[in-house]
């Protein structure tokens, strides 16, 4: 009896025998998780070459030292499905296969993600896996599969929830953890039903290469940073470890942003307790754009282990100050210029009441002292003693670490 014959009949009396549905793998994303994604920089245009190549520079470029663990083959990897119905890789793109594939990023120390959809056909119109969870479930597990994107394109007459739990129980007898990543755009509030689910969930539609705008496709639209930054109100209530409200890939490197709009997205994702998945080209980064990649002050904020997800505090002259309850005491704290002109900040921290009742959270300026360290210069900026005052370039962002030890 072959591996997928056999894998076929388990499940076939799995099934019979528990009317009782499975559970997401618990453990897999405690922090967000961290890796890189094909689509934002290179749609369809995927092969193995690139993959590989891509793997080795998340080693190189310091990526992978620096948190970054999953390489996410997106959209546009698929073939066709045999006539008994398994989905194979588009063997001219992928001439070794994805178990190869995975093998070599698994060599590397990395995980391997992919991508499906819910629906007849993914976004780009190859096969989806309606109809075929099981299927696709086992054949990603043979391949080593860690990580599973799942889209909501092509599916009319299904209801969510139902479709994504289809795909979660097939995940899960198949046997492989594999990391569950909802990308419903958040038209059916996830928030509300997804914990159990998934992972992750997407919280918007896709992203675009902006800071403030809209891009509109005639039938969808796509969102600049700003625009998902807004659409995130009301969410951090929905987020913690292992469920995580997903602000979708970041766009920093990919040239429609400067410098400090590409530092204040990356900011505002690592405040927000969103996954931090690049989506540039990652072999042939700037300098600039590894830096703001691999800032591991920052990462710490997106991976710190209470998990609590940033609030905004106050609106000053267009000016938002953002508050993260970190562990043992800390809080991040983001100043976000959304004017594009120069702003000067200026914030009287014993003046100011700071408390979170998400995670029963004061801090308490009045009578604590927090030392001030500034995440992107890396340098010691005073204590809370003092009023915060400092010239803010438009479209950036000022990001602080509070410790009180």
């Amino acid at each position: 009896m072959n591996i997928r014959k056999g894998m076929v009949l388990g499940f076939m009396g799995i099934l019979a025998t528990s009317g009782a549905l499975a559970q997401k793998f618990e453990g897999l994303a405690k922090t967000p998780q961290m890796g890189w994604n094909s689509w934002n920089k290179f749609a369809c245009n995927v092969n193995e070459q690139m993959i590989r190549e891509t793997a080795d520079a998340m080693v190189s470029s310091g990526m992978k030292d620096a948190g970054y663990l999953y390489v996410n083959i997106d959209d546009c990897w698929h073939g066709e499905r045999d006539v008994k119905g398994f989905i194979h890789a588009n063997a001219e793109h992928f001439p070794s296969g994805m178990k190869a594939l995975s093998d070599y990023v698994h060599s590397k120390g990395l995980k391997l993600g992919i991508y499906s959809d819910a629906g007849w056909k993914t976004c780009g119109g190859r096969p989806g896996s309606r109809g075929y969870e099981y299927q696709d479930a086992l054949t990603y597990a043979e391949w080593g599969v860690d990580y599973l994107k799942y889209d909501w394109c092509e599916t009319n007459g299904l209801k969510a929830e139902g479709a994504y739990l289809t795909m979660r129980e097939a995940l899960r007898k198949a046997g492989r953890p594999v990391l569950f990543s909802l990308c419903e755009w958040g038209d059916n509030k996830p928030w509300d039903w997804a914990k159990p689910v998934g992972h992750s969930w997407r919280t918007t539609g896709d992203i675009w290469d902006c800071f403030d705008c809209i891009e509109d496709h005639g039938t969808w639209q796509s969102r600049g940073v700003l625009q998902i930054l807004d659409l995130q109100e009301g969410l951090r209530v929905h987020a913690g470890p292992d469920h995580w409200n997903d602000m979708d890939m970041m766009e920093v490197g990919n040239g429609g942003m400067s410098v400090n709009e590409d530092r204040a997205h990356f900011s505002i994702w690592a405040m927000l307790a969103s996954p931090l998945i690049a989506g540039n080209d990652i072999r042939s980064m700037s300098k600039e754009t590894a830096a703001i990649l691999t800032n591991k002050a920052v990462i710490a904020l997106n991976q710190d282990p209470l998990g609590v997800q940033a609030f905004k505090y106050a609106t000053r002259d267009g000016v938002e100050y953002w508050f993260k309850p970190l562990e043992n005491g800390d809080w991040g704290f983001m100043a976000l210029n959304r004017n594009k002109d120069a702003r000067k900040v200026s914030f009287d921290w014993k003046k100011e009441i700071v408390n979170d009742d998400l995670s029963k959270r004061d801090a308490a300026f009045g009578k604590t002292r927090y030392s001030l360290q500034n995440l992107w210069t890396g340098r010691a900026a005073g204590n809370t003693a003092k009023a915060l005052t400092a010239d803010l370039p438009g479209h950036d962002v000022l990001v602080l670490r509070l410790s009180a030890r």
